[in-house]
């Protein structure tokens, strides 16, 4: 039998699940930008695929994550949506539906990530909401990520929401001052370390048996 497994999907790099990697697990980490084809290095595995096409594999899972990309349904982007088309909204609500999907089919503790965006009107309101400086707490130098950027989450199969270890917001909103280059989508979506941290904690069976 083989061990369970983390899936994180829509994720180019892999930071959200690299501490479940280093305490052993094996993560499936699932993009686009990906080389096509699954590979390997130590316990990250790296698969280039189109979520909204690709399925788990038969599997046990431990967690399960999802971050479709939110160009085309932040709220923060409103003023561009007519210039867009309803084709580039359509096409990114599928992905969020196909992100879900996968979620609720892994029937382990999961979530989906977005900013405030029209998914909250399309599907429902998000379960929780943070900033990454609410866990900056968590890092050795927590001045890294004591900015804001609200995040939101819908979760499922008994997800725990981690305590909050908050700094003061030194750093401001830095992630919209950002310049306008072809990476700044991204560089936006690079995930907070300190909740990817807190995340694992309240999520992996052996912290949930010492606590």
């Amino acid at each position: 039998m083989k061990h369970p497994i983390v899936l994180s999907l829509c994720d180019r790099t892999c930071r959200a699940v690299q501490p479940w990697a280093d305490a052993g697990f094996e993560c499936w980490c699932v993009d686009l930008q990906h080389e096509p084809g699954v590979h390997r290095v130590g316990n990250i595995v790296r698969v280039g695929a189109d979520v909204t096409q690709w399925l788990p594999p038969r599997r046990d899972y431990l967690f399960a994550m999802g971050f479709p990309p939110c160009t085309d349904m932040s709220v923060s982007g409103a003023r561009w949506f007519r210039k867009k088309g309803l084709r580039a909204l359509s096409e990114a609500i599928d992905v969020f539906g196909a992100v879900v999907d996968r979620l609720e089919w892994c029937g382990c503790p999961a979530f989906a990530e977005n900013p405030v965006s029209v998914i909250s009107s399309h599907y429902r309101k998000a379960d929780e909401s943070f900033n990454p400086c609410d866990y900056a707490g968590y890092l050795s130098d927590p001045s890294a990520e004591a900015y804001t950027k609200k995040t939101n989450l819908w979760t499922f199969g008994g997800f725990v929401m981690p305590e909050r270890r908050p700094v003061a917001p030194t750093l401001g909103s830095m992630m919209h001052l950002l310049p306008p280059t072809p990476d700044r989508g991204d560089l936006r979506s690079v995930w907070a370390q300190g909740f990817a941290t807190a995340c694992y904690q309240a999520n992996a069976p052996a912290h949930k048996e010492v606590a």
